[in-house]
């Protein structure tokens, strides 16, 4: 009897290590039959996935793939299993796989064949390449953002040098036009000389630019409040800007102060300011802005030249025709203009740009060709502000206790939308991703479990977030909106966003400031 029960009690002893095996192991491992219908499932599958094992063994494996692979797969074992022709079986390769949430991800998947009681079956091994392809692309953003910001050093001591040599070269002449100014008769030689000054002070000014981009102008600073310095330069812009620009300006209350040079300050906001008009000839609106910004960990990926702590915000919004991706890469160069020749010298925004950096700020700018461009200022907070601090959010960071709610994303920016999910999870929000408006609504049409439709307001794909609004309470009414924007909040609060109770929620934002508009807007009845 003993030597009987041994092989048996080894071949039980082998199955529970085989067990054990595959419940621990970190990929995925599933095993088919020879029509595709899925035999077993380890523990890590059901974590990829998002199933459990009860869903989906005996369903065909092509529950787990995305179109046109899902179509495709029949015919592709098939055509194996008469041909032999091979394509994943014994090799591997990178493929996509499908959530049960529907959201789509990067894998590899390598298959290996066997053959028992006479019938033959696959086992497909699967790691998720999604870490992967989110650590290559955040390297490939770092390089990018290094790149940029070396050659915008180099560019900038390479212009302050140049700059130097030409108000040496300048003085010269200036000096020497000066002195020859009381030697001179007679009319047309004296409007000879009048045009040779002014041509050199005109040199000089621009040198005077070029110095502020390089960071080499000498500033000075003074304690301020970005408020009244906005509501003085709106009035003269008011009169300057002509009757198709409608100027609006939406101020912080209790905005902190900060130390910058007034005079810079100004000719920043009027650079901004000249260059929306340019950017409207046809009419429209610009915006003047200010807010207090906290800048918390969590937004260094988008302001990585920041450093947390407090900033005084000031926004310059427009209307107009906006900045294709490689202009506005380039905005800040010196020299660098998109206008026709004769109507502008390329340092507008390059002196906007050296003064903020050389006031220990930063510059963005937000913007979408046909929808208008937001360039957004950053300022330390002075030391020893006397401005108070607008209240927090009462609500926790880091969760909420009501999120029992599935949000469904919509942001083409991978990026932030990686980031929106991540920040969903933690508050306790069940997350569903879509790349843009047609995906958004595949997933409502779908039925998956919508409670809220957090979408970008400005997308590529022919849907805007406000299109995505109307569409999704039309499929299913009741669904609450959020919508989101890097533009200037006066800007897209327009009337008709608030006739259709449509919530804009500011970027870039504080995860409190998230869960507190995401509370609000599911707590918002029904009409």
């Amino acid at each position: 009897m003993l030597q009987t029960d041994r092989p048996t009690d080894s071949v039980f002893a082998q199955a529970a290590k085989l067990r054990g095996i595959l419940e621990s192991a970190v990929p995925a491992i599933i095993s088919i039959d020879s029509q595709g219908a899925i035999e077993s499932v380890n523990p890590a599958t059901e974590r990829l996935f998002g199933y459990c094992a009860a869903e989906l063994v005996g369903q065909n494996v092509k529950v787990l793939m995305p179109e046109p692979t899902r179509a495709e797969h029949d015919g592709y074992l098939g055509n194996y299993l008469s041909t032999g022709a091979k394509k994943v079986i014994g090799l591997g390769r990178e493929v996509t796989g499908r959530r049960k949430n529907g959201a789509t991800f990067p894998l590899h998947l390598s298959v290996s064949e066997f053959a028992a009681e006479g019938r033959r079956y696959f086992t497909g091994m699967i790691y998720d390449l999604s870490d992967r392809r989110h650590v290559e692309e955040a390297l490939r953003e770092s390089e990018r953002r290094l790149a940029q910001a070396q050659k915008m050093e180099a560019v900038g001591q390479l212009t302050g040098g140049i700059a130097h040599d030409f108000n040496n070269l300048l003085l010269v002449i200036a000096g020497n036009l000066e002195m020859l100014e009381s030697r001179v008769e007679g009319f047309e030689a004296k409007s000879l000389l009048k045009e040779a000054q002014d041509a050199a002070a005109l040199g000089s000014q621009l040198t005077d630019q070029l110095l502020t981009f390089s960071r080499q102008r000498h500033l000075d600073p003074h304690t301020i409040r970005l408020n009244e310095l906005a509501v003085g330069i709106a009035d003269m812009l008011r009169r300057t800007l002509g009757e198709h620009i409608v100027l609006a300006t939406s101020l912080a209350r209790d905005l902190w102060e900060t130390r910058a040079d007034p005079g810079q300050f100004q000719s920043a906001i009027v650079n901004m300011a000249v260059n929306a008009r340019d950017a409207m000839p046809n009419g429209g609106k610009l915006i003047i802005e200010t807010r207090n910004f906290l800048f918390e960990a969590d937004h260094l990926d988008f302001l990585p030249e920041l450093k947390p702590g407090d900033y005084v915000q000031l926004s310059i919004s427009d209307t107009g025709t906006g900045m294709a991706p490689e202009v506005r890469d380039r905005a800040f160069e010196p020299f660098f203009t998109t206008k026709e020749k004769g109507r502008g010298t390329g340092l507008g925004l390059a002196m906007v740009y050296g003064f903020v950096r050389q006031s220990g700020g930063h510059v963005t700018i937000y913007s979408e060709v046909g929808h208008g461009t937001t360039i957004n200022l950053y300022f330390p907070r002075a030391c020893g502000a006397s401005a108070a601090q607008p209240a927090g959010r009462t609500m926790s960071d880091n969760a909420d206790s009501q999120a029992r709610e599935t949000v469904l994303v919509v942001e083409d920016d991978e990026r932030v939308r990686r980031l929106t999910a991540k920040r969903l999870k933690m508050i306790g929000y069940e997350v569903i991703e879509a790349i843009d408006g047609p995906k958004a609504l595949e997933v409502l049409n779908r039925g998956d479990k919508v409670d809220l439709v957090f979408t970008d307001l400005v997308m590529p794909g022919g849907l805007s977030g406000r299109e995505v609004a109307t569409q999704a309470r039309t499929i299913r009414p009741g669904v609450k909106v959020l919508l989101t924007s890097g533009y200037s909040e006066e800007l897209v609060h327009g009337d008709e966003l608030q006739r259709e109770r449509l919530r804009v929620l500011r970027k870039p934002y504080r995860q409190a400031d998230l869960a507190f508009a995401l509370r609000e807007v599911l707590g918002e009845s029904a009409e």
